[in-house]
């Protein structure tokens, strides 16, 4: 791991593969580790250089703020297109998961001279908040047990760990695959303050971010190969989301993982990369 001057702010990223390999960017939902290793290491397998990366106010990237960003959803898009500047293997295959996909449709019709292909990984085209009238808004059912939980002492490793796999459960991830991440999250995350930990665990940022203009109707200007997918269990951003993705860019390839919600879970990586490999 290290960090990259882009965009006049530090990006914390972590590498795998040959550096002079085709340059896949990752882009988190906040933190790089919403980007299993395993499927890190078989994109690199398949002759990629894979780059996986902390937003601001996350990780190891500039943290300044989180309940108060003076950013927008738009800086966050140069920031990628900024990085893969700095890294010099562009233009690159441009991946965001979950707020992260976000990012990436922004950052690909903002910049599209820095990115080659987008995949798109349990994301809407609209912004946090309500959605369009045509698109599934969040189960209410989960997110009603979602955020009944009182939230944990932020000053405990353990505490937070246990949140973060009560939420798996409730969402229908994986609560042992999320322990663990959320232990490794917490212990890269510069501090304990409750609000620098609630942006690494939970990316609560993004509810505090400036989002506009929209995007949604830009899409049909995507002009590189994409791929989405998207959980069928999604009950955070239903895979009625996804479906519209894909339907308004053109030539979009959709794949629906019929057994994951909103992470991709182990059975599915060898899936997913293969998708992506198909794109350059």
């Amino acid at each position: 791991m290290t960090t990259v001057n882009a965009n006049e702010i530090a990006l914390g990223i972590e590498s795998f593969g040959d550096d002079d390999a085709p340059l896949v960017l990752l882009v988190g939902g906040t933190t790089m580790r919403s980007w299993p290793e395993a499927l890190c290491e078989r994109l690199a397998a398949g002759g990629r250089r894979v780059v996986r990366y902390d937003l601001r106010d996350s990780g190891e990237s500039t943290t300044k703020d989180p309940e108060a960003p003076a950013y927008t959803l738009r800086d966050l898009a140069a920031d990628a297109a900024a990085l893969v500047d700095e890294l010099g293997d562009g233009p690159a295959h441009l991946a965001g998961i979950g707020v992260g996909g976000m990012v990436a449709q922004v950052a690909v019709l903002d910049h599209p001279g820095a990115f080659s292909a987008l995949t798109l990984v349990g994301t809407r085209a609209v912004a946090p908040g309500p959605p369009d009238d045509d698109l599934p808004d969040h189960d209410q059912a989960a997110m009603s047990r979602l955020f009944a939980r009182p939230m944990p002492d932020w000053t405990d490793r353990h505490a937070v760990a246990e949140f973060a796999a009560t939420g798996a459960e409730i969402l229908g991830n994986d609560p042992a695959a999320a322990r663990a991440t959320s232990g490794r999250i917490w212990d890269r995350t510069p501090g304990t303050v409750p609000p620098v930990q609630m942006a690494n665990q939970m990316g609560m940022v993004f509810s505090r971010l400036d989002c506009k203009p929209r995007w949604r109707e830009r899409l049909p200007g995507i002009q590189v190969p994409t791929l989405v997918v998207h959980g069928r269990r999604d009950a955070f951003f239903p895979v009625g989301n996804g479906e519209a993705i894909a339907r308004e860019i053109p030539g979009a390839r959709l794949l629906v993982l019929e057994k994951a919600a909103t992470a991709i879970p182990d059975a599915a990586v060898r899936e997913v990369a293969e998708a992506m490999l198909t794109l350059r």
